[in-house]
């Protein structure tokens, strides 16, 4: 077996090199950008290059992309260049290569204004049958991606996976007035109830997807750390999350108030990983119970990867 991991001087790609690396895995990074991860320097809108990477490749993890504050300094075209003309270069790489796995990892902002109910109304209960709304370039470009895996399972039978991963990135929030308003910490904990997943449940979900995806053929997975609400929470999430947490977190409220932290007023939206959990057999440990316990004991909450990879920001060459 050999893997080819795109974007490895990334977040996601880092941890994925650092553990195929550490399990004894035959594998090859590629990235814009030079790292200790990095084997092959290079863009993946070049058809050449990507060529020449996957001779000998059985397995490919596809995680390289723009990123939704790249939409402020890139230009519309260098998305289309990368997330969909490189995603289109693999896929037909993978196909003349006979690649028994292809997963690429998307995002749950492809979801866009399915995510924003109007004020006062329940939250959204937002599964993998909901309707993508994207809202920017960002979001057109991943479900443009997202279709193209599908056509060529359809019509080359490439096993082919979509992974549409929460927010996993330690940097700070894209909501100024939130940001702001939130300790760090506090904030992301908040956020592993409804939009959140730790970079090692991450890896974890790609190396299963990559097992599974002979077997499944496609499917569209979302990949988020458990939620403990439930569909009946929805309405009183719109208006009064706090209540709710508190009825399955009776602790919380004092374990904050010594932290000096707070939970958020409301929530707009609560994403539902449990398709993955049911097909993949994934089992995502760091999620807001994990939480709670650690920073009640004065531990750190993240796994030890996401701390060793800590923050990369995002590149500014457009």
């Amino acid at each position: 077996m050999k893997i080819l991991v795109t974007g490895s001087a990334g977040h996601l790609g880092e941890a994925l090199m650092r553990t195929l690396r550490d399990h004894g895995n035959s594998v090859v990074g590629i990235d814009l950008l030079p790292s200790p991860f990095t084997d092959v320097v290079g863009d993946i809108a070049n058809r050449k290059l990507v060529d020449e990477c996957m001779r000998g490749v059985t397995h490919v993890l596809h995680t390289a992309t723009l990123h939704k504050p790249h939409v402020a300094t890139h230009a519309r075209q260098v998305f289309v260049d990368t997330n969909v003309t490189g995603t289109l270069n693999l896929l037909e790489a993978a196909v003349a290569n006979k690649v028994k796995a292809f997963v690429f990892t998307s995002t749950t902002s492809t979801f866009g204004e399915a995510l924003t109910p109007p004020p006062g109304s329940p939250a959204a209960w937002i599964t993998e049958d909901v309707v993508p709304i994207p809202k920017n370039i960002y979001g057109v470009t991943k479900t443009a991606a997202e279709d193209l895996c599908r056509l060529f399972h359809r019509n080359a039978k490439l096993p082919c996976l979509v992974l549409r991963t929460s927010r996993f990135f330690p940097e700070e929030d894209d909501v100024a007035e939130r940001a702001s308003a939130y300790e760090e910490a506090n904030l992301k904990v908040n956020e592993l109830l409804y939009r959140r997943v730790d970079v090692e449940d991450v890896v974890s979900s790609l190396l299963l997807a990559m097992e599974k995806a002979p077997a499944l053929g496609f499917g569209k997975f979302i990949i988020t750390a458990t939620t403990p609400f439930q569909r009946e929470d929805l309405a009183q999430l719109g208006t009064n999350a706090p209540a709710v947490l508190a009825k399955y977190f009776p602790e919380y409220p004092e374990i904050y108030a010594r932290l000096g932290w707070k939970m958020l007023p409301t929530l707009d939206r609560v994403y539902v990983n449990a398709r993955a959990r049911e097909l993949l057999g994934w089992r995502p440990e760091y999620d807001f119970a994990h939480a709670l316990r650690c920073v009640a004991a004065g531990k750190d909450y993240r796994s030890p990867i996401t701390s060793s990879i800590g923050s990369k920001g995002y590149h500014r060459v457009a």
